[in-house]
């Protein structure tokens, strides 16, 4: 039997959604300014890639953390292939509490330390008991059965935020029934798809290969990436709402740039980048540092870090 639907009908429906003076659900990742406008929501698969060393990871889970943080009924599914939970917690525990990392990571935290350890777990405390990390075998099936377990039916009716990190390690199942790798990202970005149609917002994570500079060297540079960079790059680059790949000018700079937008204008976001303590902060908010412990005291609360002291960029 056809399937399909009439102009007409789809013309009454989409008025009345337009008349409803409803807007679109967005779990943002910021309180203000440049990454508070990045659209991550129901129904909308979000790709960010980069060269190793980029900070990935840390960025993606810096969003997750503080998208939980703004809304208090999104809960999230992480699957990442190559840090443990414990590798994810100490980072989160270190931007939050504003310890270095490697004092958390080697456990030698001195008085003042522990105190503003336990300023940053009491703030990991708002957030975890609505995040679960998905184990081996990291599969999309897996992932599939650890939401069936971990949250509410997906719908209109449930906030849930699924990360797949990274989406070329994992295939959709453990038998390897895809076939070649460009059959296995092709499935997989099928199968990420139907969970956001099913009402989820969806974040992937994805490698990057090397471009050809002016002088034909292979390199990582942000000025040559661009979306034939994703590895496997084509479901990925039309399966996404959004594509972004976050470049590393130094060790503290970073440009994340915006190169797919279905539904508004590409850009870039200029960022810097505390690897001590794993923040991100976009300039233009960092800037204006008078302000930042009043906006962290109503970010956080009694969360602060002991003393206001925080990182200002």
């Amino acid at each position: 039997m056809a399937e399909f639907i009439t102009a007409l009908d789809a013309f009454e429906q989409w008025k009345t959604e337009l008349l409803s003076g409803k807007s679109p659900t967005f779990y943002r990742i910021a309180d203000y300014g440049p990454l508070s406008k990045i659209e991550i929501g129901p129904k909308l698969v979000t790709l960010f890639g980069g060269p190793p060393g980029a900070g990935k990871t840390a960025f993606i889970m810096q969003a997750v953390f503080d998208a939980m943080r703004l809304d208090k009924d999104l809960r999230t599914v992480v699957c990442n292939v190559e840090m443990g939970p414990g590798v994810l917690l100490d980072r989160q525990l270190s931007r939050l509490s504003g310890v270095p990392l490697d004092h958390i990571r080697n456990r030698s935290l001195d008085k003042p330390m522990r105190e503003r350890v336990e300023i940053g777990l009491a703030a990991m405390d708002q957030v975890l008991p609505r995040l679960c990390f998905v184990q081996a075998p990291y599969t999309l099936a897996n992932i599939a059965d650890s939401i069936e377990e971990f949250t509410p039916s997906i719908g209109d009716n449930s906030k849930l935020l699924i990360v797949a990190d990274y989406i070329q390690r994992i295939p959709v199942d453990s038998k390897g029934s895809q076939g070649d790798r460009r059959g296995s990202i092709d499935a997989a970005m099928s199968y990420l798809r139907a969970f956001a149609e099913a009402g989820a917002a969806v974040l992937v994570v994805s490698s990057v290969g090397r471009q050809k500079d002016n002088a034909g060297r292979s390199s990582y540079s942000g000025e040559f990436l661009n979306l034939a960079s994703f590895k496997e790059s084509g479901e990925l680059e039309f399966g996404v709402d959004d594509a972004y790949i976050l470049t590393a000018s130094d060790s503290s700079l970073r440009t994340l740039l915006h190169l797919k937008a279905r539904y508004g204008e590409t850009g870039s976001i200029k960022l810097g980048f505390n690897g001590s303590v794993q923040q991100f902060e976009a300039f233009d908010t960092a800037a204006d540092n008078d302000c930042n412990e009043e906006l962290m005291k109503e970010v956080w609360g009694d969360a602060l870090p002991a003393g206001g002291e925080i990182w200002k960029g």
